[in-house]
């Protein structure tokens, strides 16, 4: 039966062992120089997702001037059917546009990690070859190579630690990048019905076609931006990015956000899944007090929620949750600045000579039926004449 192989003691030259200094630090130097540095070039990811992002931005505004154009040319129930399926493109597009911007960001984000590991690994080797030289005579005895072969092994785990660590912060960067790349929930591609005039909606038309190729290349970018800085560090990292978390659409969402169009505003994620921008936190509070409201059976005169509403009192008590009171009659509500549906965003107030209505965004408003429900926007109410759009927090 053969004997085990077992390394041969070091060879001694009188009292002096040698020392292969080189081939204790290589495990160290081929971990560094596998790392990879986290340096992104001009114009890599993370420039071509927020290049992206702003030709959204820029098919965003072009959809609100053509909704405003359509309006202004067409009235009646199917403009407000088309008005209600663009208004949905355009959240489809404000939705692409910041998932660019967040994508980039992590895009930015990993590759920081990448760079803090490379750092940490070019520390970790100097200093073993530090200590190597400061044993100097004593690396020639039997004691100076015993503390050095030590100081490789514990500077060699303080490496694995630093690949450990970035792995996992590039692992929670990968779970939150495969929770951007879902598509937006309304469908870019049959948003605007057969019925639509084209000569009302032509530019529309277009940019709802620019949408649909921009986004799909948005969300490739993206993947393979994350795919390629994991692939750019040590070769246990990049193993791992199949790594992703469930995401959850229907999860409350109320963070301060911005977007090119609105400005500073406050995100809302709707029953939809849909996120959307209030123009500011009192319009968000009312949104979600209506949303609240749904279910609510009708009653004249009522202004309690959950037991009974009638549409003025839906938004009234909507907009006291917001600290600002409205006039208690629906006709009376017409306040603050009035909006163009191009431009409606969340808490706007749809205002008829009888009826009143909530916008919430994505093409829907909530108001007082029997029960309160969502509906889509519209302008036509059985006759009703319709006085316009207004923003009570304007």
């Amino acid at each position: 039966m053969p004997r085990p192989w077992v390394r041969p003691p070091p060879k001694w030259q009188g009292e002096k062992a040698v020392i292969d200094i080189d081939l204790l630090v290589k495990p160290l130097t081929d971990l560094l120089a596998s790392f990879g540095a986290g340096v992104l070039p001009s114009g890599g990811a993370a420039d071509s997702l927020r290049a992206t992002a702003e030709a959204v931005d820029q098919v965003h505004a072009m959809g609100r001037d053509s909704i405003n154009a359509m309006s202004n040319a067409w009235q009646g129930e199917g403009a407000d059917a088309a008005t209600s399926k663009a208004l949905r493109v355009q959240t489809s597009a404000a939705t692409i546009s910041d998932r660019g911007n967040d994508m980039a960001t992590l895009v930015d984000k990993a590759a920081g990690e990448i760079a803090s590991g490379n750092k940490d690994l070019t520390a970790i080797v100097e200093s073993f070859l530090q200590q190597a030289t400061s044993l100097g005579p004593a690396l020639g005895t039997p004691e100076g190579l015993a503390v050095l072969v030590g100081s490789a092994i514990d500077h060699l785990q303080q490496g694995v630690k630093v690949v450990n660590r970035v792995q996992g912060e590039l692992d929670t960067h990968t779970s939150a990048m495969s929770a951007l790349t879902p598509p937006p929930t309304t469908s870019l591609a049959s948003t605007l019905a057969s019925s639509v005039p084209t000569q009302a909606i032509g530019t529309a038309a277009s940019g709802v076609q620019q949408l649909v190729s921009t986004a799909s290349s948005l969300v490739g970018s993206g993947v393979s931006a994350m795919s390629g800085l994991m692939q750019s560090s040590t070769a246990p990292v990049s193993s791992r990015t199949s790594s992703s978390a469930p995401t959850n659409p229907g999860a409350a969402t109320e963070n301060a956000g911005a977007h090119a169009d609105t400005g500073t505003g406050v995100k809302i994620t709707l029953p939809d899944g849909s996120e959307v921008t209030a123009p500011n936190e009192k319009a968000a509070t009312a949104v979600r007090a209506a949303l609240g409201a749904v279910g609510t059976p009708y009653a004249w005169g009522g202004t309690t929620p959950g037991v009974g509403l009638d549409c003025s009192g839906l938004t009234k008590c909507s907009y006291e949750e917001a600290g600002l009171e409205l006039p208690r009659l629906a006709n009376q509500q017409a306040l603050g600045s009035p909006v163009s549906p191009g431009d409606l965003a969340p808490g706007d107030l749809a205002v008829w000579d009888g009826h009143v209505a909530m916008v919430i965004g994505n093409g829907k408003m909530v108001e007082a039926g029997d029960p309160v429900s969502i509906s889509s926007i519209r302008t036509e109410n059985i006759g009703m004449d319709f006085y316009g759009f207004y923003r009570p927090t304007a």
